[in-house]
């Protein structure tokens, strides 16, 4: 049986930002992480395509908060405490510089993911967290004086324990085991698949454009990537976000596009009318008007049933509204969803009515933190769930 006086189990960004401070703050007590992979940090070596995207240049709690679908209000409090500011301070003073992207978006300046795991790591040796790897939970037993923790090879004993597994279907059933409510994880980040004929060709074209569900009163504002087996984007992605329970239910629905990023049909209309007299002669296929990608515009041309070398003058009525239509609404069907795989995220884990958000502690269990994913708490794309996870992390230091 190994004794520690603190166990963290998960060796990710929640778990070794709390034991990091944790160590700071109680100088002499034995902490250790227990991973159950070979490596620790897999999700913030790939993260933000490889560069970590640590943070978010938002300021105000009150904003921040906003791009959480679920734990928007449990984080308020916490967020008053430690948040982006802090983050940046916490990474300057151990030598790491972060900078910030025309989207809010934070990266170290290194634009090397390995930054913030040297960091983390150097950090946890210099302080004396022991960090042991391959080490999947099994079973976990609270008597009086405290937690025992079994795992494919070892016991461990421990006055306090914190779970900051992430996304740990085995760990939620032990949670459930004592007592916990867990929410059932759907997926809350992905991209559409959408086979159409109008898109099939342009991977690669992005643009400003709101998308929303058909149906639904679920709307998304923000750059619209396509690619090879249909869109993503951030306006995707936020879709998909705060869409995540309602679409979970439906296998396959539709989609409008605004292409112009909100345009008004009528204005649409007039700007066409205008165009029809001011470019008469021009082939309307070889004019990009409303700053769209050519290859979009002659997409949608095509699919209005202007083909050709058709010019301005000789639009009908009749294809001038089709070609308003397809600008400001077209629909489109998405037959699937695809995840992120390793940056995979999920709406779901323990249920926030049983965490007390002044100090991230279990209501339900004595002596139990739980920090990050494992709570019901996701955000969309930014930094944001990376910003969840230190200040979780900090407030459960704090704590203990």
């Amino acid at each position: 049986m190994q004794e520690y006086d603190i166990i963290i189990i998960g060796g990710g960004a929640a778990g070794f930002f709390t034991a990091i401070n944790a160590a700071e703050r109680l100088p002499g007590k034995r902490i250790a992480i227990l991973e159950r992979g070979r490596e620790v940090l897999n999700k913030v070596r790939i993260s933000g395509g490889g560069r970590c995207n640590v943070t978010h240049a938002e300021f105000d709690p009150g904003q921040l908060v906003k791009h959480y679908p679920r734990g928007a209000k449990e984080l308020l409090g916490p967020f008053h405490k430690f948040m982006t500011g802090d983050t940046i301070a916490w990474f300057e003073e151990r030598g790491v510089e972060l900078k910030t992207e025309e989207d809010g978006r934070m990266f170290p300046v290194t634009d090397s993911s390995q930054t913030i795991i040297d960091c983390f790591v150097q950090q946890a040796s210099r302080l004396g967290v022991e960090v042991l790897i391959r080490q999947a939970v099994q079973d976990l037993l609270f008597h009086g004086e405290g937690w025992e923790i079994v795992t494919k090879t070892t016991q461990f004993r421990a006055s306090q324990l914190v779970i900051a597994c992430g996304s740990n279907p085995k760990m939620w059933n032990l949670l459930k085991s004592l007592g916990h409510s867990i929410v059932p994880p759907v997926p809350s980040l992905f991209t559409f698949d959408v086979k159409d004929s109008r898109i099939i060709d342009l991977p690669g074209i992005s643009l400003e454009a709101i998308v929303e569900v058909v149906g639904t009163d679920l709307q998304a504002q923000g750059p619209l990537l396509i690619t090879h087996w249909g869109l993503s984007g951030p306006a995707i992605l936020r879709l998909s976000a705060w869409g995540a329970r309602q679409l979970s239910t439906m296998s396959s629905f539709h989609i409008r596009i605004n292409w112009l990023n909100g345009a008004a049909l009528e204005q649409v209309l007039i700007q066409l009318k205008e165009n029809k007299i001011q470019l008469a002669r021009q082939q309307v296929r070889s004019a990009t008007p409303f700053n769209l990608p050519r290859r979009l515009w002659q997409s949608l041309c095509a699919a209005s049933g202007i083909q050709g070398e058709k010019r301005w003058a000789d639009l009908s009525r009749e294809e001038l509204n089709f070609l308003r239509e397809e600008l400001t609404g077209g629909t489109y069907e998405v037959s699937g969803k695809s995840t992120f795989k390793e940056e995979f995220v999920t709406a779901g884990g323990v249920d926030l009515k049983e965490v007390d958000f002044r100090n991230f502690k279990s209501k339900v269990v004595p002596n139990l933190f739980l920090a990050g994913e494992v709570l019901n708490i996701d955000a969309i794309t930014g930094g944001f769930n990376f910003q969840n996870a230190w200040t979780g992390g900090y407030l459960v230091a704090q704590a203990l």
